[in-house]
């Protein structure tokens, strides 16, 4: 049984006189253990998606239709007291933004004690000695040290890793990355990715890994699912996805990794306001190969024949997909 199911999810957003839906009809699982990338240009929906399973959303926001399961718990039909012991206790999450994760007025080690305390009613003596602990396997250097310092002084790698810390300290089943190399820089990046995939690996962990790269998600996934305009357009192992995209859109992400000696191509055009979708594949104003099928029907999810016996395959939502190989 998968570990994480989340079923048909569909967000909407109140914004007084109109609506908005942030999240149109995503499904997808996380087995045990697996490594799952979510990728979308901004407004996607990724991060709407993983705030629904923490029940963390705005509070304009609400899941209008769907399910989320967590290890045979719908995450949907938790009152606040049931979340709050499944969050950081069961599923850790890492945020963007490292800075504003953590409060200014005490010190990391504090704030990451605190999580020990909470949900593992620890002493303080040993919520210190457990946090300490932590701050090592997240290679925190000088860890002991770390433990009185406050926010402004670390660097954003270093506050980085701390939410780690913070989001691994109880040994969820399931952590959910939500961009959380935004706001480091490449040097920084690849020591947090590589982080992540040996903490991964060491834990066992599910790993929910949401990024606007794809070049990233392929480093640290074994899957991916692509999002645009808050629907899913294709979901499939990494290699698959790299190797013989079947969506237009997923190419483009693709075709807009910067290669050495190779110009930049991109995804041509913007994202329309999610306030007012086209009708038909949602992708179809960008899309080259669009036809007038695709303008007037949105395309049901096709599987493409699995290449080893037990692959969960590979699924993906265009009228017209491509049909050639990039290897």
């Amino acid at each position: 049984m998968a570990l994480l199911d989340v079923r048909n999810l569909t967000v909407d957003f109140d914004l007084g006189a109109e609506s908005l839906r942030a999240v149109d009809d995503v499904s997808f699982t996380l087995e045990p253990g697996e490594a799952l990338g979510i990728v979308g240009e901004s407004g996607s929906g990724k991060t709407v998606t993983a705030l629904s399973i923490m029940r963390l959303l705005d509070p304009r926001a609400r899941i209008t239709h769907g399910r989320i399961w967590f290890d045979g718990q719908d995450l949907v039909t938790q009152d606040e007291s049931a979340m709050e012991s499944i969050r950081g206790r069961r599923i850790g999450m890492v945020f963007q933004e490292p800075m504003t994760s953590l409060n200014p007025g005490y010190t990391v080690g504090e704030q990451v004690a605190e999580v020990y305390r909470h949900h593992l009613r620890l002493s303080h003596a040993e919520a210190r000695r457990r946090t300490i602990e932590m701050f090592e396997r997240v290679k925190l250097p000088g860890a002991r040290e770390m433990f009185n310092k406050y926010p402004h002084e670390f660097s954003g790698g270093m506050r980085q890793r701390v939410t780690i810390a913070a989001a691994l300290a109880c040994g969820p089943s399931l952590l959910i990355a939500d961009e959380p190399t935004t706001a480091v820089d490449v040097t920084i990046q690849a020591q947090i990715l590589s982080l992540l995939g040996q903490l991964q690996r060491d834990m066992d962990l599910a790993l929910l890994f949401i990024s606007h790269d794809l070049a990233v998600v392929s480093e640290l996934c074994t899957r991916a699912a692509v999002l645009y305009g808050a629907r899913l357009m294709e979901v499939g192992s990494t290699d698959a996805i790299f190797t013989a995209p079947r969506h237009p859109y997923t190419d483009g992400l693709i075709n807009s990794i910067p290669q050495r000696g190779q110009p930049l191509q991109g995804v041509p055009g913007t994202i329309f306001d999610l306030r007012t979708p086209p009708p038909g594949c949602r992708f179809h104003p960008r899309c080259a190969h669009a036809r007038p099928l695709c303008h007037r029907d949105v395309p049901e999810f096709t599987r493409s024949p699995a290449n080893t016996p037990g692959e969960r395959g590979h699924v993906y939502a265009c009228h017209y997909p491509l049909d050639s190989s990039r290897g």
